[in-house]
């Protein structure tokens, strides 16, 4: 082999070196590796429901009062969230959800053209039609009250929202009537306190009055000592009654004159 062969060749390996060598400094720097503060992995935890340290679920709603001051125009707006699949208008086409138009009193699962899923087609077999409290609870998470429906939408968090929005579907064809004010829902909505009943059918703690029946069935123990001289009558007297009853008993001639000294 001659020098020139060798230096060829060695030429050659040592630019293949070099090229290999800048091709990871460049990659290197294109592609740097970005080091986190604290090594670990990401984990996504479901928000609490309930509980001493989650939010309270959400009261029942008396739609008979909320329907008639919802925000027909907040439900609008909030509406948009949903608009990228579903129409409202009546005649609109269907889109990637089917068109809402008259859907507040409308059997689930019915409208013309659109390819629902078997679970909503279900739904419509055992739900008559879309009211106002279905349509809250899909609405708050579609996948959890309707397992295997095409809709993937997250859900509206807010009662507001659902209230509001609900109202503003109400206007586009809704053919269900407001319900009548229910005062008892909207009173437990507000957490007023149900009224303490006793359980054992007597009268309620502090309700007896002298002389009538407990929740025990027992007379009521009178206040000051009746019958005979102190300290004989049938009941215990209460403190200061002895002195009472002397006094009232000095005040009469005949009791007085009957009341031997105790034995």
């Amino acid at each position: 082999m001659s020098d020139l062969t060798f230096n060829k060749i060695a030429g050659a390996v040592l630019a293949t070196g070099l090229a290999i060598v800048g091709l990871r400094e460049l990659s290197s720097g294109v592609f740097a590796p970005q080091e986190v503060e604290k090594p670990g992995y990401l984990v996504e935890v479901a928000e609490a429901e309930g509980g001493a340290g989650g939010a309270a679920a959400d009261a029942p709603i008396d739609w008979g009062t909320v329907l008639p001051t919802a925000d027909v125009a907040a439900g609008q707006a909030v509406f948009a969230k949903c608009s990228s699949c579903h129409t409202v208008d009546q005649g609109a086409p269907n889109g990637t959800g089917p068109n809402l138009w008259g859907v507040v009193g409308q059997k689930p699962g019915v409208h013309a053209g659109f390819a629902y899923s078997s679970a909503m087609v279900e739904l419509g077999n055992r739900v008559p039609r879309w009211d106002d409290a279905q349509l809250n609870e899909f609405l708050s998470s579609p996948q959890k009250y309707l397992p295997g429906t095409k809709m993937t939408f997250v859900g509206l968090k807010k009662p507001e929202d659902r209230i509001n929005m609900i109202a503003y579907l109400r206007s586009k064809g809704g053919t269900l009537p407001v319900p009548a004010p229910n005062p008892a829902a909207a009173a437990a909505g507000a957490g007023a306190p149900a009224p303490s009943a006793p359980t054992d059918g007597g009268t309620a703690p502090g309700a007896a009055a002298e002389g009538q029946p407990t929740s025990t069935g027992s007379t009521a123990t009178p206040a000051t000592g009746s019958g005979g001289p102190a300290g004989q009558g049938s009941g215990a007297p209460s403190p200061g009654a002895p002195s009472q009853q002397r006094g009232a008993s000095a005040a009469s001639p005949s009791a007085s004159s009957d009341t031997r000294p105790a034995q």
